[in-house]
């Protein structure tokens, strides 16, 4: 790939979603990248590697599917959720290392940065879970139009990520988005209701979510999505 700010079409991609190498992570080209269906998705010591699977993963917001357990602690009202107050403090918190990969994530340092740089300009946005003033759980991801392109998620409680997933779901579903984009399967989420599509219906879908007008106020930092019982403290894990 050259350092020009360009992609080729995403239908390129080979069998396992690759579509080309090399680049930069400087805000146009990510954009353009998002605009187009492509993201980055690369580890230390390896070049930028650019991705655009088939079948990929969405969720759509109205099809979010909770299970009887998760919908207790949702009634329980143990996290406040709140948007944009904490972006890289949650974004750090999903490059940390889990239970079952100690090794630690793809969010490498040049990824954060990037990302970060995105949301000062408005596009990269964070989902976070509360109790009290310690953050707990959430996720972050991209904003383009009426697609919300979901990049990671974490959780220091159980069901913390999730209940952020499920607020902001509910918030794209009544400001009619038209899905999140998960873009590669995973167990977690396809219980939760997500479903693998053609990248060809993937772009369609973006194409025309692309130019639709989001309020202002959806993404304004402080704002609750769901409140908090003082009374209901979960325990780390």
């Amino acid at each position: 790939m050259s350092e020009s700010i360009e992609f080729p079409p995403a239908w390129l991609a080979r069998s396992d979603g690759l579509l080309c190498i090399g680049g930069d992570l400087c805000a146009k080209r990510l954009i353009l990248a998002y605009r187009n269906g492509i993201f980055p998705w690369f580890s230390d010591c390896e070049p930028i590697l650019w991705w655009s699977p088939d079948p990929r993963l969405v969720l759509f917001p109205s099809r979010i599917r909770v299970s009887k357990s998760l919908k207790k602690t949702i009634r329980k009202a143990c996290f406040s959720i709140r948007i944009n107050t904490a972006f890289e403090q949650t974004i750090v918190a999903c490059s940390q290392p889990r239970q079952n990969k100690p090794e630690g994530t793809w969010l490498v340092n040049e990824m954060i940065d990037a990302y970060i740089t995105l949301h000062k300009m408005g596009f990269a946005h964070s989902v976070e879970a509360w109790q009290g003033d310690r953050l707990v759980g959430g996720l972050y991801g991209i904003c383009m139009g009426k697609t919300f392109f979901g990049e990671s998620m974490f959780s220091l409680v159980p069901d913390a990520s999730k209940v952020a997933l499920v607020a902001l779901a509910q918030e794209l579903d009544s400001q009619g988005f038209g899905m999140i984009d998960c873009q590669v399967t995973s167990g977690h989420l396809l219980r939760m209701g997500a479903q693998e599509i053609t990248r060809d219906l993937f772009l369609d879908i973006l194409k025309h979510s692309l130019d639709k007008d989001v309020p202002g106020s959806l993404w304004q930092a402080g704002r609750h999505l769901l409140g908090v019982s003082p009374s209901c403290v979960a325990h780390a894990v």
